[in-house]
């Protein structure tokens, strides 16, 4: 049977990650391992985190909600879990050791890319997974999700990365993606396939497979050899852009593949205030989703920049329409090359390299 680790990056969303947990935990056809890296939260997730592993807190789900049959009754408890720190978690932490639930304390918020990271060197250095799972925190999986993932993707020998039937948790029969979705390189924006959907709509997985040039963050498996070859994700994002540059180094070694039946519900936006209403934007959010698109776009499509830098003006016209100020102000800052203070501001460190300049 393949060994699967999962990968989850919580960041202050203890309840959460315990719900996911108590839902990938049930999972059928492989032999799965969970791997938390905490990025430096402030609101005592660890502690909470190993509260429920010892069977002393319990997770949240309410009480009639469609979804909480995969999160209840409770796991039998405890669970077995290892703690380690970045440093040891990445030498592969202790060998003799094989729990299911694995804690690591990364010691800082890396964004989703550099959480990850530190979950890949961990198993690059254990070398005893098949797969990785990389999985947001805020979904619910049904059982055989990860299994569908695994099985297609050994059907498809060429696939080094797997998306998921991702459906709305807040509106289980409502389609977030199918798995990935199509990058629009003169817009510098993505497009999820399959987003207007119903879940009972046929899911043409033919179809999506030859559209998609990335998978969806939020639930995507991806191989060993993929990892290997392929490296590990680009730190430099901190967050948003971050699969579809990984899709695009993998170009002409692996290609992408969509696993239908791994249904994986997903709470859109919980952690970091997304959402396609600029109204209702974080200002992390807005940053990284505008900034990331001038960085891409200067990797991998110069000559696409002016269409790019004019997505950007328009950007700014409409925060200023909505009256957000501190937005457009942001906005505007990167247009001029400056976008390095915000780093500074909502981080509290500069990322290397920046992608500011003309």
């Amino acid at each position: 049977m393949k060994r699967v680790c999962v990968l989850l990056v919580n960041w202050n969303g203890w309840g959460d990650t315990i719900e996911c947990l108590e839902s990938v935990l049930r999972s059928e056809g492989v032999t799965l391992r969970a791997v938390v890296c905490d990025n430096g939260s402030v609101d005592g997730s660890p502690e909470r985190i190993l509260a429920w592993a010892e069977g002393r807190l319990d997770a949240f789900a309410p009480e009639a909600g469609q979804l909480r049959r995969f999160s209840h009754p409770p796991l039998p408890k405890p669970v077995s879990c290892v703690e380690y720190d970045r440093e040891w978690a990445e030498a592969g932490g202790d060998p003799a050791l094989d729990p299911p639930l694995v804690l690591i304390r990364t010691g800082a918020n890396l964004g989703f890319a550099g959480g990850n990271n530190v979950g890949l060197r961990y198993v690059l250095s254990r070398g005893d997974f098949d797969h990785v799972w990389l999985l947001n925190n805020d979904t619910v999986v049904e059982p055989g999700a990860a299994a569908a993932l695994v099985a297609r993707m050994a059907s498809k020998p060429s696939a080094g990365m797997a998306g998921s039937t991702l459906l709305r948790y807040d509106a289980p029969r409502r389609v977030q993606a199918r798995a990935g979705g199509w990058y629009c390189k003169w817009l510098g924006l993505p497009w999820h396939l399959g987003q207007l959907q119903q879940a009972d709509d046929p899911p043409r997985r033919e179809r999506v497979e030859r559209w998609m040039n990335y998978v969806v963050g939020a639930s995507m498996m991806v191989s060993r050899p993929f990892v290997e070859q392929v490296g590990l994700m680009g730190e430099d994002y901190f967050l948003y852009f971050e699969e579809t540059d990984w899709a695009m180094r993998a170009r002409g070694s692996f290609t992408l593949a969509y696993a239908p039946d791994s249904v994986v519900f997903h709470k859109v936006g919980r952690s970091v205030g997304t959402s396609s209403d600029p109204r209702r934007k974080s200002l992390l959010c807005d940053f990284f989703a505008l900034r990331n698109r001038l960085l891409f776009t200067r990797r991998y499509y110069r000559w696409a920049l002016p269409a790019i830098y004019l997505s950007v003006v328009a950007a700014l016209l409409t925060r200023i329409a909505c009256r957000r100020w501190q937005h457009a102000a942001m906005a505007w800052d990167l247009l001029r090359g400056r976008g390095g203070r915000w780093e500074e501001r909502l981080l509290g460190r500069r990322l290397s390299p920046t992608g500011d300049g003309p």
